[in-house]
């Protein structure tokens, strides 16, 4: 190795330590004429090529707290109460002259140092009391060195005065000393070290960025350039990018937007009239319950166009030739307002305000459930809606339509179950296969019932479905807690790859 592998800080932190051998960082500064950053970052890049080693050393210091001082100049409270007596005292004179709390800590004290005993509510001091006991000794110490200036003093010295580090321990738990820790940083030469300064070292001005100055000027030729290691890594870049979630929501969105979709939107608060009654969701359903639904305390007018029709979808079927629920509708359940459930709410209210097809929409945005927090819940995520209103419109057509958007989102194999919801008849779940998962449920779909659509107004035959994006998500960013998509783990996001498994 010769010198030109070395920086001209590393040299000076090299031979300062050819003289100390070892030394804390601060005198390597010192001595080097370097201030502490430089030279302990010269001292890393040492120790690097083996030419140095650096220790970290943490140090105990110990101090008196103000409870300590007065302690230290009056005795301990099992000291002042044994002093204070010569025969069997009723503990009741002592809490008179002391205080309750007092006595009560040096009574303490004064069975587990077997100073004392009591029987009968008296104090029966023992026939042998230590002199001077080793806590007693540390706080006199502790205090003869604070008037000296030298407080805080480091374990080390105080072991050299046979204060055993029991006794402190026990001080602290008393609350008599304050700890403080304090980190020195050694740093010393090695043998390899001391070979490369007996070789010579020599220091030169070196030039550790080229300037176009310094090119023009002529005179670059003559220069010590500082080396670089071309093999090292270069510090990785990461540039300004959208978060991996709402690319995917972007993605679903323009998937539907290419398929001639339009894109709805509607308020967060809805009443239960939209979000469950007119989707002939039973009044007495469990979905409504409160360990389900944000319920408020507000209420909304009810649409007076819809309100009896919808009444009678519940109670008796209308005109769809259901038998409906049954019972009797309850207009002031269907007032109260909570926040949506599902996005749902919005489609359907969009519908009434559209009762003639054909229509093709969607809606994308945020739910609201009462769920508990784990890593494939939380009580607000994004859901997914769509809706397809035209004349002859069929279950084939709703299962081409799934099939279509799953396979643009990139899922291969997509299968359809039967499934049940309030609002749709026949109701599958689509299904898409997932390599070392299996076949993953993605949602929910069907054709709108007659008790939904003809309160309303629509006669034509609505497909419709839904599917929760942070299922999707979690499938496609190869997630398993939910939650990290709503963390702000800077690192995660740094280095997420742009258009991975998006």
């Amino acid at each position: 190795m010769t010198d030109y592998d070395l920086t001209a800080n590393e040299k000076k932190v090299l031979l300062a330590l050819n003289t100390l051998e070892t030394a804390e960082a601060k005198k390597v500064a010192e001595v080097s004429g370097l201030n502490v950053d430089a030279s302990t970052q010269a001292a890393f890049l040492l120790e690097e090529k083996g030419l140095v080693t650096i220790t970290d050393e943490t140090f105990e210091f110990y101090g008196l707290s103000d409870e300590g001082k007065e302690y230290a100049k009056v005795g301990l409270p099992e000291r002042q109460i044994i002093d204070s007596i010569r025969s069997p005292t009723p503990l009741e004179q002592l809490r008179s002259k002391f205080s309750p709390q007092f006595v009560s800590i040096a009574t303490g004290w004064l069975l587990k140092k077997k100073w004392a005993k009591i029987e009968s509510n008296m104090l029966i001091p023992s026939e042998s009391v230590s002199e001077k006991g080793e806590d007693e000794k540390a706080l006199f110490v502790l205090f003869e060195m604070k008037e000296e200036g030298k407080e805080p003093v480091s374990v080390s010295e105080l072991l050299k005065k046979s204060i055993s580090k029991g006794t402190l321990s026990d001080l602290l738990k008393r609350k008599l000393l304050e700890k403080e820790d304090a980190s020195v940083r050694r740093v010393s030469i090695t043998s390899i070290g001391q070979a490369v300064v007996s070789k010579g070292i020599e220091i030169k001005e070196e030039i550790a960025q080229i300037t176009s100055e310094l090119i023009k000027g002529g005179n670059w030729e003559n220069k010590i350039y500082r080396p670089y290691k071309i093999q090292k890594p270069a510090r990785s870049i990461y540039g300004a990018k959208i978060h991996p979630y709402q690319r995917l929501i972007d993605q679903m969105r323009q998937i539907f937007l290419e398929m001639g979709f339009t894109e709805i939107k509607g308020d967060i608060v809805q009443s239960s009239f939209w979000n469950f009654d007119a989707l002939f969701q039973p009044q007495d359903h469990p979905a409504r319950e409160m360990q389900d639904t944000f319920h408020l305390e507000s209420r909304s007018e009810l649409p007076a166009k819809y309100v009896d029709s919808v009444r009678k979808s519940h109670e008796t079927g209308g005109n769809t030739g259901s038998t409906g629920w049954g019972g009797k509708w309850n207009p002031e359940i269907a007032e109260k307002n909570v926040l949506r459930t599902h996005t749902t709410a919005v489609t359907v209210k969009y519908l009434a305000d559209h009762p003639k097809g054909p229509i093709k929409a969607f809606c994308i945005d945020r739910a609201y459930r009462r769920e508990t927090i784990d890593p494939t819940h939380t009580p607000e995520f994004e859901q997914l809606e769509g809706v397809v209103m035209d004349k002859d419109m069929s279950f084939a057509h709703l299962l081409g339509c799934l099939k279509e958007f799953y396979q643009r989102m990139g899922f291969s194999e997509v299968r359809f179950r039967p499934g049940y919801f309030p609002y749709t008849e026949p109701s599958v779940e689509p299904e898409v296969y997932i390599d070392g998962l299996g076949w993953v449920e993605l949602g929910g779909a069907g054709v709108f019932r007659k008790e939904v659509t003809d309160p309303l107004g629509i006669t034509e035959p609505v497909l419709a479905w839904g599917l929760g994006v942070s299922r999707v998500a979690m499938l496609k960013l190869g997630l398993k807690d939910l939650r990290e998509l709503y963390q702000s783990d800077i690192d995660w996001l740094k280095k997420s790859e742009i258009g991975k498994g998006i």
